[in-house]
């Protein structure tokens, strides 16, 4: 007895310990399926590449003398694995101890993914069979090998090549090779019959889920499954697997009948939900279910196996858009206008692996803050708890099945066959995912011609559609997409989707176009005979990554975006887009955030007050029509076109819509005027144009927005969106008191000396020099100023910190042509692709600036970074039309520098340098290029 207690006592502490953190992810790895007896086996194993050391090892029962440390489960050649990626076979060791309480039951190694051929032996013994695959959970019975209460040696071999010549489902672990071990490992205690997995099938239209319990053999004649509502929603529900069971009402779900089965051990069985609460993405309730396969007898009810689960009542499926007819992805019988984005879900230290849960609870609230409704997850398996945080806060999830990269032969289709089978089968009771992805743009499908061609052939888009088929079956409660397309190239699917890129300017014409060839019958998006259903359509990638030649590197990604954006919700038979992506990868530098999810700063605040990026997905949106940014003639009054997208039956009340002009002159000064305040009809679901926004623009030259902001009855916000207006051929601004403006070309310097490089921009809308250097300018007097009247002398301009970029340095050339971007392959330094200038984010680059005049020092100014974003709405206005960017969105800091009268001499030449003795660089902006309309100029004050 005393033995059990100490057993006991050990597994609680153990247990504590994994709840306090002490290992690597200590929180059991599917809180959709678990047991509680389970013992956590991450943290430091001893590792090996040399077989020799691990078969010593295996003879000797102890692997402590294997030559390498490792932190299971990170995959080795990660940062957090503590293990560099020397080779692709790798050997762990640890000793274990199964505790005495589990005496009596079955115990199993249970390994959440390891990629790619895994082996295991406990104390020298193999273990079953070797496992093939990368992304799904396996295991390993220990029962008759276990000494309970000792401690025996554990070995894992994990070999991560490719012996079908790339057929193995590498999905795109070029972003970081997620080899060996990269889920939880642990050990867990069952009964001597258990419960394999359990499927629910919510049924909202009848209030009923159907509950599917797959057992591991026949079970005793008296047994039953008890259905228990952890949270007391309602009774227990109990099944009895040996009584003649009435056939409950057909399901809505036509493929799923009522079923007891004692030979093929599955029992189907539906269950009355009273009061359902249904899971949504403003609520996402979820029933917490404790199932449990019992043995009854006349005296007591003995307990042989018990999971705790969960589920979310709700339906997937497709509805019409009220009043328009267009087919939309549905929840809860509701049309959903999906707003999402591509997650690679990779870790810079962790490749496929997160460091820790509330990493990946945080991944999660980065979308929901960004005013997001649904990530896909892309080209991999999910981690079970990122799904759970999915599950618990609301946010839909598209899940792809991983590709592999050869040729469809026969051991390709057999992995990813059992990868989806699997992956239905672990990832089943998750609402969160509405989709699968069984394909994306046709990689893994391609076959070479006796041309070398890559062709699409006919028998392979036969046996994709029968894998849509397939997945339908395993799991009839989710659309499934046959194939995410960039080439036109569905054969069956349930989702109409299309991948998009390009450049802000091009979106208008690019949805016009998918819109006009939408209609069921068309072939357009289909290959072969194929047409389109009444499937809803909708992009499934987009942004300008790859919109500019070699893509467009590390930029901006705001203004096309915002673009792109305005032009969606004005084509509301696109029922939803999908951008690329959520966070930075290794090649591709379009994300919300850093790689390392460190924010980026988008700018939008200076337009509108408060305005996010997150304003771009309001359910309430104003999307004026026309160019973002437009030349304007001076004081003309114009009417904006508006398109109200209410994406929702919510209704807000009464609505106002609030239009204020704001500006800045050729001074950098702003000004703010109120326009008008008219009512907005609220209607479900209203996709319309509505009465135009009316304004005067100023007389004066300037940068001008024309805000919008909606507003319901006590003042909230629901949306902001803005209009800009560039006005050149105007009138000089208004002071308060007389003033003599000098400017100057920034491009017309006299001189400029820089220690790294000296260059111009757009010729010369922009100057650079990087390094430490100056540039000097010399102004002819004007005959106008007199210095006998003047009080005070200004130097305004705009102005900037310059690094040199690896492209900009000379010999550079443009992006090589020969990388394979889609194997994650790419260029780690963003800055030296030919269209990238580095977004505004905390990585800030300063430098310091000293201006004289004819000798005299004037004053200095620190200037804190040399950003771009949406700020830089000149530059973007400057760019050209030919998928080139040019420093875009590149922009200064408004810099005042009073200069003494005394440093000027009537009549006489005046001699500006602007120069910084730091290496932090200096970019000069003239009045067509960065945030405000000016070119530098020294203002002569009056007295």
């Amino acid at each position: 007895m005393k033995k059990v207690l100490l057993s006991i006592a050990a597994f609680c502490m153990a247990a504590f310990a994994n709840a306090q953190g002490t290992i690597p992810l200590p929180e059991h790895p599917r809180p959709d399926f678990e047991r509680v007896e389970w013992l956590n086996l991450n943290g430091e194993w001893n590792f090996t590449f040399d077989k020799q050391i691990a078969e010593q090892g295996l003879s000797k029962k102890n692997t402590s003398g294997f030559d390498l440390k490792i932190q299971v489960p990170f995959p080795w050649g990660s940062k957090l694995s503590g293990v560099a990626n020397k080779n692709d076979a790798g050997w762990y060791g640890r000793t274990v101890t199964v505790p005495e309480a589990w005496k009596g039951k079955r115990v199993f190694l249970v390994i959440g993914a390891c990629d790619w051929h895994t082996t295991a032996w406990l104390d020298g013994v193999l273990l079953g069979s070797p496992h093939q695959g990368g992304y799904t959970p396996f295991e390993f019975e220990l029962t008759d090998k276990v000494r309970f209460g000792a401690e025996q040696s554990l070995t894992i071999a994990a070999i991560d090549n490719d012996p079908n010549g790339g057929q193995r489902l590498g999905g795109k672990q070029g972003y970081g090779d997620a080899r060996g071990i990269w889920q939880t490992v642990y050990l867990e205690a069952r009964g001597e019959k258990y419960i394999d997995y359990v499927h629910f099938s919510p049924d909202i239209d009848r209030s009923t889920v159907v509950v599917e319990t797959v057992l591991d053999n026949i079970p005793d004649k008296n047994a039953q499954i008890r259905v228990r509502f952890r949270n007391n929603e309602q009774a227990d529900f109990v099944y009895e697997l040996k009584a003649k069971q009435s056939k409950p009402k057909k399901p809505s779900l036509a493929v799923m009948p009522p079923l007891a089965n004692l030979e093929n051990r599955t029992y189907r069985f539906e269950v009355k939900i009273d009061k359902q609460h249904l899971w949504t993405l403003d609520d996402p309730y979820l029933y917490e279910m404790e199932i449990v396969l019992e043995n009854k007898d006349k005296k007591e009810i003995k307990t042989i196996d018990r999971v705790n689960a969960y589920f979310g009542q709700r339906k997937i499926g497709v509805a019409e858009l009220p009043g328009y007819g267009y087919p939309y992805v549905a929840l809860n019988n509701k049309p959903v206008y999906l707003q999402m984005c591509l997650d690679q879900s990779y870790h810079p230290e962790g490749f496929y692996t997160f460091p820790s849960d509330k990493f990946m609870r945080d991944e999660i609230l980065l979308s929901k803050r960004l005013g997001l409704n649904a990530n896909r997850i892309h080209i991999k398996t999910e981690i079970p708890r990122k799904l759970y945080w999915a599950d618990r806060l609301g946010l839909l999830i598209m899940a792809d099945i991983p590709n592999w990269w050869g040729e469809p032969d026969e051991a390709g289709k057999k992995d990813w066959k059992y990868c989806m089978h699997q992956q239905i089968k672990r990832d089943y009771n998750h609402p969160s995912i509405f989709s699968w992805v069984d394909f994306n743009e046709t990689w893994g499908l391609f076959t070479k011609n006796e041309k070398g061609e890559k062709v699409y052939l006919p028998e392979t888009q036969e046996w994709v559609r029968q894998m849509y088929l397939e997945t339908k079956k395993a799991d009839p409660t989710r659309l499934v997409e046959d194939n995410s397309p960039c080439a036109y190239d569905h054969v069956q699917t349930d989702l109409n989707t299309w991948h998009g890129y390009q450049p802000g300017y091009k979106w208008k014409q690019a949805l016009e176009d998918q819109v006009k060839n939408t209609y069921p019958g068309s072939s357009w998006n289909f290959t072969g005979n194929n047409k389109q259903d009444k499937a809803p359509m909708f992009n499934s990638e987009c942004g300008n990554v790859w919109g500019y030649d070699g893509s467009a590197g590390d930029v901006d990604y705001t203004w096309d975006y915002h673009i792109m954006t305005n032009e969606f919700r004005s084509h509301p038979l696109c029922a939803g887009w999908l951008y690329t992506e959520h966070h930075d990868v290794i090649n591709e530098w379009n994300g919300y955030v850093r790689y390392d999810r460190s924010p980026k700063v988008d700018g939008l605040d200076a337009f509108v007050p408060d305005m996010t990026i997150a304003d771009l997905h309001t359910l309430y949106y104003i999307a004026p029509q026309g160019d973002l940014c437009r030349d304007a003639v001076a004081g003309a009054s114009l009417e904006i076109p508006l398109f109200a997208s209410f994406m929702t039956d919510k209704n807000p009340g009464t609505l106002r819509l609030e239009t204020t002009l704001a500006g800045w002159d050729a001074l950098g000064n702003e000004s703010v005027t109120k326009v008008a305040s008219v009512p907005v009809a609220f209607k479900p679901y209203l996709n319309e144009l509505i009465a135009p926004a009316k304004v005067r623009l100023p007389e004066q030259n300037g940068l001008y927005v024309l805000r919008y902001e909606l507003k319901n009855v006590e003042g909230a916000t629901l949306g902001r969106n803005f209009s800009l207006f560039v006005v050149k051929d105007g009138k000089p601004p208004v002071t308060e008191k007389p003033v003599e403006l000098l400017t100057f070309d920034p491009a017309k310097f006299s001189e400029a000396k820089w220690s790294l490089k000296q260059w111009n921009v757009l010729d010369g809308l922009k100057v650079n020099g990087a390094g430490s250097g100056y540039f000097e300018y010399v102004l002819p007097w004007n005959s106008k100023i007199s210095l006998d009247k003047t009080g005070t002398v200004t130097l305004v301009m705009e102005v900037s910190a310059k690094i040199l970029f690896s492209k900009d340095k000379e010999g550079a050339t443009a992006s090589p042509s020969d990388i394979d971007y889609m194997l994650g392959k790419g260029l780690s330094n963003p800055s030296s692709n030919q269209n990238s200038y580095p977004m505004t984010d905390l990585d800030l680059r300063p430098s310091w600036l000293k201006v004289s005049v004819n000798g005299v020092a004037c004053g200095d100014a620190w200037l804190p970074d040399d950003p771009a974003d949406h700020r830089g709405a000149l530059s973007w206005h400057s760019q050209k039309k030919d998928k080139r960017l040019r420093e875009a969105g590149s922009y200064g800091y408004l810099v005042k520098i009073p200069v003494p009268v005394s440093a000027l001499t009537e009549g006489k030449d005046i001699r500006i340098r602007i120069e910084t003795p730091t290496d932090g660089g200096l970019a000069v902006y003239g009045k067509n290029f960065g945030r405000y309309p000016l070119d530098p100029t020294l203002v002569f004050i009056n007295k």
